[in-house]
Parts: C-alpha cells; sequence; structure tokens
C-alpha cells in the first residue's frame, strides 16, 4: 500500500477544514505531542509567523478510523477560478445491489440538507429517468464542487 495524503488549495484552511471534517465525518488533526496548537508547533521548526495566517493553524483533518487519507487545506493566493479537476464524492446512498433507489434518493437528499447547513450549496440533481443512480452536485463554501451519491 502506498500512503498519501490529499491536498486542497483554499483561501481559509481553519474553515475548510472544519466544514469537511464535518462532511466526511473525520476530525481535526491534534497538534503534535508537546504542541497546544499546530500554531506553536510550526513556529517551533522555524516556519515564520506571517506564513501561519490567521488562528490555531488547524489545517489538516484525518479519519477517526484510521482507514481513510489525511486532507491538509494548503492556503494559497488565488482563488477558484474554473471547475475542479478533482472533486470529491461523499457516498451515502448505499450500493444499486443492496438498497432500492428510492432509499438512496432520500438517503442524498438528507446527507444534502445536513451539508447545506453546514455551509454548502446545491448546484443541480444527477438523476435521469431509466437510471438507477441519484446524486446531488455540491459546492462547499469556497465554491469547490463535490457529489453527494
Amino acid at each position: 500500500m502506498v500512503a498519501f495524503q490529499l491536498t486542497i488549495d483554499c483561501a481559509d484552511p481553519e474553515a475548510q477544514a472544519r466544514f469537511w471534517a464535518d462532511a466526511l465525518r473525520y476530525r481535526i488533526e491534534a497538534a503534535p505531542d508537546g504542541f497546544p496548537t499546530w500554531r506553536e508547533y510550526w513556529l517551533s521548526v522555524g516556519v515564520p509567523e506571517e506564513e501561519l495566517g490567521k488562528g490555531d493553524c488547524c489545517d489538516s483533518i484525518v479519519d477517526p478510523a484510521g482507514e481513510g487519507p489525511r486532507i491538509w487545506f494548503q492556503q494559497v493566493p488565488e482563488g477558484k477560478v474554473v471547475k475542479n479537476r478533482l472533486h470529491l464524492d461523499v457516498k451515502v446512498g448505499g450500493e444499486r445491489a443492496e438498497v432500492p433507489l428510492e432509499t438512496r434518493r432520500e438517503r442524498v437528499e438528507a446527507e444534502a440538507g445536513r451539508l447545506v447547513a453546514a455551509g454548502a450549496s446545491r448546484l443541480r440533481v444527477l438523476a435521469e429517468p431509466g437510471v438507477d443512480h441519484y446524486g446531488v452536485v455540491m459546492r462547499d463554501p469556497e465554491g469547490n464542487e463535490f457529489c453527494v451519491a
């Protein structure tokens, strides 16, 4: 197995980390042992204060079960301009062979509603007559597209 981290460029890493921790049911990654905050850790290894932005520098999330990848939100100066070349799919509906389409639709809609309350916005529904699929395309608080299916 190859270990990897997913890195997402953004304007406000702490806000994105909080949103995605909620969306994916991850948790904010704790600062290294001996440091009450990530800011204090980064300062201790020589990262200049002006590079740290605001807050405690809580800019990464981890899967509490240790199965999914670590996700780091990297602050960048430029804003999002075009459609993502990579996006996350939040899978909540269940498997086609095991869960009826109507139940999957209800689960997807419930999750989409929860994520709207957390700061996401809906773009469009992915459903066509005769196709055994239901999903919702959404945007996170900074406009990055993702799907709930």
